[in-house]
């Protein structure tokens, strides 16, 4: 017979799939098999609306078989079948789904009520795509061979190709219905061993990796060893073995998410956590969710028990498994999880979601974003109620991945606020222990109009603040902000159920003093309006301005900043590989009620007219509060100078 010619699109088409499609050219198994899968499905279909008792579900199977001698690969199905015709139509134009078809075609065939019905219903609904991906074949084969018998039918056909030149289709041979695709793959080159293909350990992995869960058995035969029969083993040494072939089903079938979930134990999830991601953990939750509706899917998610080693890492990669009615269709979609989720391992399935050719067209599917948005729902939900209902193990999982939340409310520009805000824990002043912002709420004073925080490196290191002392003085609880990302994150929410945040080392801190305690203070600064100026003068530019402080009890000092850059923050921006340095606007605060105080003001009067005394006690006090507030010495020498000079007075 002539060799027939596809479609001039259809040609640009195939040489597109067999050169830049597909990432990796082991996709062309989950594709082969995928569509015998179909098959199966039809015929199983056909059986119900007809009443065929003949046709039983336990006889279907998919078998492999490779042969290194001929560098074939076989891809067997005794599902439906195809005539002729549909050999044509199906494997003559690219892209044509005669699957697709069929489901269209028979989409209003079932009705409710009957059993048989719902079960052809389902059948439909899992039957994807016989067309593209077909042709992924062509990227590990030079010639393919498709010899196919329509069940009912007496005669068989044979399609064959060697890529886009063309295909022949003519009578062939073929006990009973089915189709059986023969890859004769291509010779090794320098770059790519086509020859794996036909080994049995890579064949076990793709199975594994992309269709463990089809529903019908993927057999092969495989190479086992048994002790020799007859042979007496010698002591001392193992037995004499011999090689036998025996059938072996590769697959699963059930995924262990489809199982009812009274029928799957901790311990099974477990196991398929640690076995599907590589973890020696047992993951510290699992999320598992069914929704039907306008997408229809299921989600297996799971939280890791500990911080990936390269979590914190370029190399570290988000991402949810892929499923297509049970094939695996993305290793890691990026699309279904918020970088602030990234966290979460597991997958989804989705009968709706057919088996499409390139991440970006997946990236498009308004199926999937629908299924993204729900998750993020679901995820906080799980976490919400975690933190309820087992504080414990929440907070555990918080000291892992709570960074990761701060970051989505950093990073989204407080944007994520409504999603992420109640799911944070920050150590409580006066609980002693972790707390949310729910519960710091419900704990406020009645006239209390701000949430208050104090940012430093350690919870002992804040606690020696003399502003955290002052704060506590007047019985507001503090949040202690150790985490540098902290006060990042809170700047950019601003506020939470209409309350706002506010470090106790803020300038604005002045609001919250008496009339009497404000009345002191502008007194104390007008006594000492000509102290203050010097002050100025001999710091000049490592603080922009100096007052007086009703805030603070037993220290005589503190250093509060002004505008939007915190202490807490210059250090943290300053740690980072900029060369350019960043400064906060520092306010140096003075008790003058504080003995040293007194004694600056003391020096000041008796000094005379060069007043070294006063201007080393200046820049000792000054030094003092930056390393109260952890800050570095910007000049040791001096401070050990003014040292000397204070105590030989």
């Amino acid at each position: 017979m002539a060799k027939k010619q596809f479609k001039a699109e259809s040609k640009k088409l195939l040489d597109l799939m067999i050169n830049s499609i597909y990432t990796h050219k082991e996709i062309f198994m989950r594709e082969l098999i995928s569509n015998a899968s179909d098959a199966l499905d039809k015929l199983y279909y056909q059986s119900l609306q007809s009443g065929d008792t003949g046709i039983k579900r336990s006889d279907f199977v998919i078998d492999i078989a490779a042969d290194k001698d001929a560098r074939t690969l076989t891809i067997s199905d005794n599902g439906i079948g195809m005539s002729e015709e549909e050999l044509e139509s199906n494997l003559g134009t690219i892209a044509r789904s005669g699957s697709m078809a069929f489901k269209e075609e028979h989409a209003g065939d079932a009705t409710e009520g009957d059993s048989a019905e719902a079960q052809a219903r389902r059948a439909t609904d899992i039957i994807g795509q016989f067309g593209v991906g077909f042709y992924s074949a062509f990227m590990v084969a030079d010639r393919v061979t498709v010899t196919s018998k329509l069940y009912g039918s007496d005669q068989a056909f044979c399609w064959e190709s060697a890529g886009a030149d063309g295909y022949t289709v003519t009578p062939a041979e073929k006990e009973g219905n089915g189709t059986d695709i023969v890859l004769h793959l291509k010779e090794d080159t320098e770059g790519e061993n086509y020859s794996r293909f036909m080994e049995e350990y890579t064949i076990r992995e793709l199975i594994r990796k992309y269709s463990d869960y089809i529903r019908y058995p993927i057999k092969m035969m495989v190479e086992k060893q048994r002790p020799k029969e007859g042979a007496e083993p010698e002591e001392g040494k193992a037995p004499e073995m011999e090689s036998y072939q025996e059938l072996e089903t590769l697959n699963t079938m059930e995924p262990i998410w489809k199982r009812q979930k009274s029928k799957v134990k901790t311990e099974d999830y477990n196991e398929y956590y640690k076995s599907k991601f590589f973890d020696y953990v047992d993951p510290r939750r699992v999320i598992r969710t069914t929704v039907e509706g306008v997408s229809s899917y299921t989600a297996l998610l799971f939280i890791p028990g500990h911080v990936p080693y390269d979590y914190y890492t370029k190399d570290y990669e988000k991402g949810l498994q892929l499923y297509s009615s049970g094939v695996l269709i993305m290793e890691k979609c990026k699309d279904l999880l918020p970088d602030y989720f990234n966290f979460v391992k597991g997958l989804v399935d989705s009968q709706d979601l057919s088996l499409n050719i390139s991440r970006e067209t997946l990236q498009q599917d308004r199926q999937l974003k629908n299924i993204a948005k729900n998750l993020e729902k679901k995820i906080k939900r799980e976490l919400v109620s975690w933190m309820k209902n087992d504080r414990e193990e929440y907070e555990k999982f918080f000291g892992d991945f709570g960074r990761q939340l701060k970051y989505g409310l950093y990073e989204g520009f407080g944007m994520n606020k409504d999603t992420l805000a109640d799911l944070l824990l920050f150590y409580s002043s006066t609980e002693k222990k972790m707390t949310s912002l729910d519960e710091y709420i419900s704990r406020m004073k009645e006239d209390q109009k701000y949430i208050y925080y104090a940012p430093g490196e350690t919870v002992e290191k804040i606690d020696m603040l003399p502003q955290t002392e002052a704060a506590k003085a007047k019985g507001y609880e503090i949040l202690y902000f150790t985490d540098e990302i902290d006060e990042f994150a809170i700047k950019m929410i601003r506020d939470y159920k209409e309350k706002e945040f506010r470090s106790i080392s803020d300038e604005d801190m002045s609001e919250e003093l008496s009339e009497e305690e404000k009345n002191a203070v502008k007194k104390a600064e007008e006594d000492n309006k000509d102290l203050l100026d010097f002050m100025k003068e001999t710091l000049k530019d490592q603080v922009s301005d100096i007052t007086f402080s009703s805030r603070l009890d037993s220290a005589p000092v503190c250093l509060i900043s002004k505008g939007g850059i915190s202490l807490e923050m210059e250090k943290t921006l300053n740690r980072m590989p900029t060369e350019e340095t960043v400064k906060a606007e520092k306010v140096l605060e003075l008790n003058p009620e504080h003995d040293v105080v007194k004694k600056l003001q003391d020096a000041y009067r008796e000094d005379g007219e060069n007043k070294d005394s006063a201007a080393a006690m200046t820049r000792l006090l000054y030094d003092q509060a930056a390393l109260i507030s952890g800050l570095t010495i910007s000049d040791p020498l001096q401070m050990s100078n003014d040292i000397n000079l204070i105590m030989t007075r």
